[in-house]
């Protein structure tokens, strides 16, 4: 070994040789579990919520049901762990789940100084906030002097204070551990008005005993592009995630649903379906699980706008529109890598 490399050079160097070396990798390790332990809310009713008789639903439900299709070969291998959200980081980077698909907002600094590893926006949301409908208050800015309750540990308390700075309104809030508490809050009377992502407010306001009784102001006060993430490093793991969610957008684009899958399947000949539903196996091997992974995306859950329709759209109870998140080709902000 040459005198002119330090030790620890030469211990790197010697790593590197060594053949066979094992490499840590979450996708090889639940593929020989035999599970994807997904890190979800579940208690908010379109994103992931679990009722009375422990059925599970919810757009990141379906998330993590179609990467353990695509991983595993059944979306009905999957763990869903509900995770409060002062401990969402932890467990990812403890390895107590291994994909964390929980209504989280992308940021900068969480993207670099979490040890975590964001895929693709999976939800553009935006805070919003709510009021009961006998108060005069038809807008966020007639908030002056509001009592706000808001969530501990989220984005929420930074973006109302610097929106209420911005508009040189005064205010007080509150933070609580969680979502039923800052509500149990609000409806104790506690705090004039509620903030967080609007899609919680249609949510909770759903569940209310007098939905009618309460109003969701019109203003989104902050951008909240929701999305899965993994630990950093877990690159095959994140590129599958990411590409889980495009399949979804390109399929919508593409026309092909849960509905005409079968026969897309037969007729397929251009290369752009046969590989959105990998049915040359080409691009399976790049993540080393069986081919065909798209088509089984597709038939457990459908495509983005099925997805968005049974959890989120009027089917659902919440009638959430489609906004931001419909086709850019429809005015929205969904756009996908063709699948080429």
């Amino acid at each position: 070994m040459p005198r002119s490399i330090g030790p620890l050079s030469a211990l790197l160097l010697i790593l590197l040789l060594l053949p066979g070396l094992a490499v840590a990798d979450q996708l090889a390790d639940l593929r020989e579990r035999g599970t994807l332990r997904c890190g979800v809310n579940g208690a908010i009713p379109g994103l992931s919520y679990q009722d009375a008789n422990g059925a599970w639903s919810g757009l990141d439900v379906d998330l993590c049901r179609a990467v353990a299709a695509a991983a595993l070969g059944s979306p009905e291998e999957v763990e869903l762990i509900p995770l409060k959200t002062a401990e969402r980081f932890n467990a990812l980077r403890d390895g107590r789940v291994d994909l964390l698909a929980r209504n989280t907002t992308w940021t900068q600094a969480r993207d670099l100084g979490q040890g975590i590893s964001f895929t693709a926006i999976l939800y553009y949301d935006g805070q919003g906030f709510m009021v009961p409908r006998a108060s005069d208050k038809l807008s966020t800015l007639g908030l002056n002097q509001a009592r706000i309750c808001a969530i501990a540990d989220t984005t929420s308390s930074a973006n109302a204070e610097r929106y209420f700075k911005r508009h040189q309104m005064a205010m007080t809030l509150k933070a609580y551990p969680d979502l039923d508490a800052a509500l149990s809050a609000y409806l104790a009377g506690e705090c004039s008005t509620l903030t967080t992502d609007r899609s919680q407010l249609y949510a909770i306001r759903s569940r209310l005993e007098e939905p009618s009784s309460h109003r969701i102001l019109p203003e989104v006060i902050s951008r909240e592009p929701l999305t899965p993430a993994v630990r950093s490093g877990e690159a095959r793991l994140r590129e599958l995630v990411q590409w889980t969610i495009y399949t979804l957008i390109n399929a919508e684009e593409m026309g092909i649903s849960s509905d005409n899958l079968a026969t897309v399947r037969t007729r397929a000949e251009s290369d752009a379906v046969r590989t959105l539903l990998d049915l040359d196996g080409e691009t399976a091997k790049a993540f080393g699980i069986e081919g065909g992974w798209g088509e089984r995306v597709l038939s457990a859950v459908g495509n983005y706008a099925e997805v968005f329709e049974r959890n989120l759209g009027k089917a659902s109870g919440l009638d959430i529109k489609r906004g931001m998140n419909a086709l850019w080709s429809r005015g929205g902000l969904l756009y996908a890598p063709p699948p080429r």
